[in-house]
């Protein structure tokens, strides 16, 4: 229980920093810190948790990442479900306590789900920030959660220094929200994609499959890659 309340925790944390980043600070004029500041406050998330609480779950906080540990023969499978529900559980939390913060401005109409990137959401065509297809989202979807797993898998392996895993990783999360914010409003980790598209409804939540899909495919062929070409075998 203490792997699953981790992961609920950890990913919770994801959420509501990385999407509240979005949603709150990205667009205030003058002030907002934009694409950058919104790709940085992603990296945190997981860089500060992985140090709070890695060392009890392993820090995986996106199913994508459990699916490619998995792959790489590093995770049982028989945890695969229970770290998977606890981690949409937390970002599902993490969505509700950001929606009900919106509703405190005077202002908050509600959702506007017709919108790209409404409440952080992902999408693709007229859903993506800046209308890029499907096969497009769904290419780099897959590659930059590969990448992200391969540097995951080689900055943990026994090989490597540990104690920089962290801040590899949360580095890794942040070039990759540099680089796709304006494809898809970055995903790569399917449970922060399902607790907003949630809460949006409409095209987002029809288009949520691409966000599972691309991001677990991705990991799992980093998985295997990582296990049969670059790990190192020697005792």
């Amino acid at each position: 229980m203490k792997k699953l309340f981790a992961e609920f925790f950890g990913t919770y944390w994801l959420v509501f920093g990385g999407c509240g980043s979005a949603l709150f600070a990205a667009g205030i004029p003058e002030l907002g810190i934009g694409f950058a500041g919104v790709s940085l406050a992603f990296g945190l998330t997981v860089l500060t948790m992985a140090y709070a609480v890695g060392h009890i779950s392993g820090g995986h906080f996106n199913p994508a990442v459990s699916f490619g540990l998995w792959a790489s023969g590093r995770f049982d499978a028989k945890e695969l479900a229970p770290y998977i529900v606890s981690q949409c559980v937390g970002a599902l939390a993490a969505a509700g306590t950001l929606y009900f913060i919106m509703n405190g401005q005077d202002s908050f109409l509600g959702i506007d789900n017709t919108k790209a990137g409404a409440f952080a959401s992902n999408g693709y065509g007229a859903f993506s920030p800046f209308g890029y297809s499907m096969t497009a989202a769904f290419v780099a979807e897959f590659v930059l959660t590969m990448f992200f797993l391969l540097v995951i898998l080689g900055a943990t392996d026994k090989f490597a220094n540990g104690k920089f895993a962290g801040i590899a990783i949360g580095l890794a999360l942040t070039l990759i929200h540099l680089i796709s914010i304006p494809i898809t409003n970055t995903s790569v980790n399917p449970a922060r994609s399902t607790s907003q598209a949630i809460f949006t409804g409409g095209e987002p939540l029809m288009q949520l499959w691409l966000f599972w899909l691309a991001p677990i495919l991705g990991a799992i062929v980093a998985g295997v890659i990582y296990k049969n070409v670059l790990q190192n075998h020697e005792n």
